[in-house]
């Protein structure tokens, strides 16, 4: 059984909270989750994989944290057409607009964003916020 890797970033722990219940969802689906922080994820694997999970906060000006997920989505862009990625993160100000603009990033680079959004939570994330990344590992693990 191949494993659908969850690959995260996270600072105060929220994005890995909601990584952790993408993961708990593609376990109820009946698959198994590779759930990895940016910084040791294998670009191959990703690149092996027909569906996979990315998460980050929205940081500063709501864009992605720049020192390592930047650069990290900046390698996927190159090969994720014609794959499916679920998309997840929390913010703490603003409206959600650095998840638009991700979407938007992974969709040009010729990608099915699952869902054509991805899921959000303000702060940390609540039993609802948890409830929806449960269900995108779910649907994940469905492809």
């Amino acid at each position: 059984m191949s494993k659908i890797n969850v690959v995260f970033w996270s600072q105060t722990g929220n994005t890995e909270a909601m990584a952790e219940a993408v993961a708990k969802g593609i376990a109820a689906a009946g698959k198994e989750a590779n759930v990895v922080e940016v910084g040791t994820a294998s670009m191959d694997d990703l690149k092996e994989s027909q569906v996979f999970a990315m998460g980050c906060p929205a940081m500063g000006s709501e864009v992605l944290e720049e020192c390592e997920m930047e650069p990290f989505v900046e390698a996927v862009e190159a090969f994720v057409s014609g794959k499916t990625v679920a998309l997840f993160g929390s913010y703490g100000w603003g409206d959600g607009q650095w998840m638009t603009d991700w979407v938007e990033r992974i969709t040009n680079a010729g990608a099915t964003v699952l869902n054509g959004e991805g899921v959000i939570c303000e702060e940390a994330p609540d039993d609802d916020a948890l409830a929806r990344c449960e269900a995108l590992g779910k649907q994940l693990a469905e492809i």
